[in-house]
């Protein structure tokens, strides 16, 4: 039904931004319409033991979550779990409020199946958001919060904005992302190179190891950096035990393309879907202990599947589910079931590396 309706909400707006602003208002409307969750349950949701795994200390029953960017606000929480996914995650936040650049900043490439956007991490800033996970009812699934450095704040002061975002937020998630790896805020790439990592990284683990729970860390990075700048950020990830990475981010890459669309920022989408998996294999390869988080052109159970014996212990979407529509982590997970069958594992975590 997605499919046949999709050409007209593309057309019926050409500006992506303001149809996903439609669609997060529909969905905090819903959210308080008698009945209205209920009904999205009974239509997205599904469950199988097959998919069901723990993690750094987390259940997941099933290994689909929702990439930051989706809901930067906590708007949606409660609708967006009852799509089904296993996990989610908010944000980016930034220490402080800021607009991001100037709009239009997202571009959909219809042909090749693709997004490209240059949001600039726009968000009300870690205080604002603090306040609406506080109002916000406990969810059911693992929530991750994704952090990021403001604009304004110096290289050199870059620690200190990712420790007072995580430190006011720490409460509310149940793990965070250090996300140094977006394009679309100036020189945050360089954040990924040793020394700047180390410096958020020693912050960030300082402050949770004087807290009663240990809260995972995550790192994000891009598709854009060599093998041999990610066994550094491995490196990193490994003295200071973190415990995870997500691979990957969007890229500045536009190979794949069927056209050059003269627009900057990350591309999203199948594009980038072999270049995330190839990111994934390097990963467990040299780290085979630690969970990945695969992201990257997942529009189908075999897409995820790929990411998931490439090395990925969980995955998740965003450009997929706007052209798959909102039926697309149900069918993942349902087809990943009969995936796993066909290939004689039992449970989700049986599959993980198993193409390396």
């Amino acid at each position: 039904m997605y499919k046949l309706i999709r050409p007209l909400i593309f057309k019926a707006s050409s500006d992506p931004e303001s149809m996903h602003r439609v669609v997060m208002r529909l969905l905090r409307m819903g959210q308080s319409v008698p009945g209205f969750l209920w009904a999205e349950r009974q239509m997205f949701g599904f469950a199988d033991d097959k998919l069901r795994q723990n993690l750094f200390g987390l259940r997941f029953n099933n290994p689909v979550g929702l990439a930051g960017g989706f809901d930067k606000h906590a708007e949606a929480v409660p609708a967006l779990v009852n799509l089904g996914f296993g996990f989610l995650e908010i944000g980016t936040v930034t220490k402080l409020a800021q607009p991001g650049n100037p709009r239009p900043r997202i571009f959909r490439l219809a042909n090749d199946e693709a997004l490209i956007n240059r949001m600039g991490f726009n968000n009300e800033g870690a205080d604002f958001l603090a306040g609406s996970l506080s109002a916000t009812k406990k969810i059911n699934i693992p929530l991750g919060i994704n952090l990021g450095k403001s604009k304004v704040t110096e290289l050199a002061q870059a620690a200190e904005d990712y420790l007072y975002s995580f430190s006011k937020l720490y409460d509310f998630g149940d793990y965070f992302v250090v996300n140094v790896s977006s394009p679309n805020t100036p020189g945050l790439r360089q954040l990924q190179d040793k020394s700047f990592l180390l410096d958020i990284v020693h912050g960030l683990m300082d402050y949770r190891a004087k807290q009663n729970i240990k809260k995972p860390i995550f790192v994000k990075i891009a598709p854009d950096l060599t093998f041999e700048a990610v066994d550094e950020v491995l490196e990193v990830i490994k003295q200071n035990y973190v415990d995870g990475i997500i691979a990957t981010n969007t890229s500045l890459s536009r190979e794949g393309l069927t056209k050059e669309p003269n627009e900057i920022g990350g591309l999203s989408g199948i594009p980038i879907k072999q270049k995330a998996t190839d990111f994934i294999r390097h990963i467990h390869k040299q780290s085979p202990a630690l969970p990945i988080i695969g992201v990257g052109g997942i529009f189908s159970a075999q897409d995820a599947y790929e990411k998931i014996k490439a090395g990925a212990s969980l995955v998740q979407v965003y450009t997929g589910l706007i052209y798959e529509g909102p039926g697309l982590v149900k069918k993942i997970n349902k087809v990943l079931v009969k995936l796993l069958q066909r290939d004689g594992f039992k449970n989700i975590k049986d599959a993980v590396g198993k193409d390396n």
